[in-house]
């Protein structure tokens, strides 16, 4: 990759063992650069929130269900999983 900068971002202990590989880190540099890339319109990350967010709506989903959704998955994979 040309022009390239490194950046620290926090990651879990198996990705970053992962990127302990040259190859792996230089994927993954690509595809960060891919997404983040400016360009015109929307990004591809962006679109891809206006699309699961446009979903939600269409399944009259509102924000305080997915906000509840998310504090369960959370606590779940935390272990601290609060009964209902």
């Amino acid at each position: 990759m040309s022009k390239t900068v490194d950046v620290t971002i926090p990651v879990e202990p198996e990705t970053a063992a992962a990127l302990e590989d040259e190859r792996n880190r230089e994927a993954v540099g690509r595809l960060v650069s891919r997404v983040l890339r400016p360009g015109s319109g929307p990004t591809p990350l962006a679109r891809a929130i206006a699309a699961m967010k446009a979903e939600a709506r269409a399944a009259d989903l509102t924000d305080g269900d997915i906000d509840a959704e998310l504090a369960a998955y959370n606590a779940e994979r935390r272990g601290t999983r609060k009964k209902r």
